[in-house]
């Protein structure tokens, strides 16, 4: 059992009125015009002659608005803080959430050794300033000793003071508190992520995934491989049979107690490493395949959260737990299996395993009878062919598939709807079992890896696949609120359909 201990995940959040005298940092918001960057800011926060003194500093060494282009300069003494720190928020006609949270990330990620930093992006969006701060704030280190380990001028910042007209007003701690538990999920998601498989692989992910269950009071239940095996599993074990560290399956409960709740069913794909197995994958790379769980990383923090936020929604989260290695008990292609509820594979390509996984997860999400189900895996590479690295798919369902897409839209993970084409269908027939795991072809493999999954989900039941093989880990530069590694999408998307469903049905 895990004996590691918890650390912040983020700097501490603290909604203000005015700027604090242990504030070291001031944060202010330059919009683009054609004439020139100008302060975005709400009223009576900050003195109005002290705002145009700063801009005009500020354009004098070159600020030009631009989106999360950031400058420093030494503070007025007026002002009681030692500096000020300018971010772009780009075109003033075009600014939304999504943009000050991305500006607030670039603000935080700029500020390594500050300690205390109060901003003013929170009188135009508080809890888009909070989520960009937090998240931009994060940092991975748990594995950097003494000699590369951050000093304390590359430490993050450890409290954002965030700066609203009325701190003191219910609606305001509302926010603040639903944009930090929203932020700590997306973080939980991330840490999962960036742990090396050396030390989360499926039995280790299974334990930290009970102990944050168990704490946030949600009902769990832990299947190892002998029960795997006794209820028929065949997918979660002929993925995880080549490893020495065997499968799991975990299942989260959060019931809303409330009669006639929304059911929602959450599924996520947890390969803890992915080697491709027998069908072994290519060297160069394969060390970002320790992102092979962000689905079922995403889905853990997420049924964590609709607890916290007490929504009521009854959420039920299935997340399956393999290593996918060559061994000489792994799989082989040409092997076939039993899915969970009865389906014969034939496994022509043991790479393809995350959908072997999520079926067996899909069938018994399904047998709790949801109203709603999501499923979301680091599944294919076509999605990066297709969307690229930033965009999830979405499949499913036509009218939920829609929904799911625009929310995700609108909260700035933009999640694009994709179809499952028909044609496709016939090309997962095998001549030996009921589906092939693969078509014989490399055309749309996002979209024939959906229609795999769709048939295992129950006729009546609500579903979208999101694909996030590229969003989930950036293995770029950083860029707004995201750094290198896990990004933690799409927790944001599922928990924001998730209320969606609690207002709307």
């Amino acid at each position: 059992m895990s004996t590691r201990t918890a650390r912040p995940l983020g700097p501490q959040l603290a909604l203000a009125g005015t700027v604090g005298k242990r504030v070291d940092v001031l944060v202010i918001g330059l919009t683009s015009t054609s004439d020139g960057p100008e302060i975005a800011l709400g009223d009576g926060i900050v003195d109005e002659s002290v705002l145009a003194g700063l801009l005009d500093r500020f354009v004098a060494v070159g600020a030009k608005g631009k989106a999360e282009e950031t400058l420093r300069i030494p503070a007025p003494d007026t002002l009681g803080v030692d500096s000020v720190l300018a971010v772009g928020l780009g075109a003033a006609d075009k600014l939304d959430a999504e943009q000050i949270r991305r500006s607030a990330g670039a603000a935080a990620r700029s500020l390594g050794g500050v300690d205390t930093v109060a901003t003013t992006l929170s009188s135009l969006d508080l809890g888009a300033a909070a989520e960009g701060f937090a998240l931009g704030a994060y940092r991975f280190t748990e594995f950097k000793s003494a000699k590369s380990a951050p000093g304390p001028d590359a430490q993050p910042v450890s409290r954002v003071e965030l700066l609203v007209s009325s701190p003191r007003t219910k609606e305001a701690k509302e926010t603040l508190a639903r944009s930090a538990a929203i932020a700590e999920a997306v973080a939980t998601a991330r840490e999962f992520v960036n742990t090396p498989p050396s030390h989360l692989f499926p039995a280790e992910f299974a334990e930290r995934a009970k102990a944050l269950g168990t704490e946030a009071g949600l009902k769990v239940e832990v299947l190892d491989e002998k029960a795997l095996e006794k209820n028929g599993f065949g997918g979660i074990l002929g993925v995880g049979k080549g490893s020495s560290r065997l499968p799991r399956l975990v299942r989260l409960s959060y019931s809303a107690k409330k009669r006639n709740a929304p059911k929602v069913a959450l599924v996520g794909k947890g390969i803890t490493f992915d080697t491709g197995g027998i069908s072994i994958k290519p060297a160069a790379g394969m060390e970002n395949m320790t992102s092979d769980m962000g689905g079922a990383a995403a889905v853990v923090a997420t049924v964590v959260l609709a607890a916290k936020l007490g929504l009521p929604v009854d959420v039920i989260a299935t997340v399956p737990m393999a290593e996918n290695m060559p061994s000489s008990t792994a799989q082989r292609p040409g092997d076939v299996l039993t899915q969970y509820g009865g389906t014969t594979v034939e496994v022509i390509n043991t790479d393809a395993e995350g959908r072997l996984i999520l079926a067996d997860a899909i069938v018994r999400a399904c047998e709790d009878d949801p109203d709603y189900l999501i499923d979301t895996a680091t599944l294919t590479g076509a999605q990066m062919v297709a969307l690229g690295n930033r965009t999830p798919g979405v499949m499913g369902t036509d009218e939920f598939r829609d929904r799911v897409a625009a929310i995700s839209q609108a909260i700035g993970e933009n999640a694009w709807a994709m179809p499952l084409p028909a044609e496709l269908r016939s090309d997962l027939d095998s001549k030996v079992a009921d589906l092939a795991n693969v078509t014989n072809h490399r055309w749309g493999g996002m979209l024939a890896a959906a229609l795999y999954l769709k048939e295992f989900v129950a006729d009546g039941v609500q579903w979208a696949h999101i694909d996030v093989a590229g969003p989930a880990y950036n293995s770029s530069g950083p860029w707004g609120y995201t750094g290198r590694g896990g990004t933690g999408v799409p927790v944001r998307t599922m928990i924001s359909v998730i209320e969606d469903i609690a207002t709307h049905g």
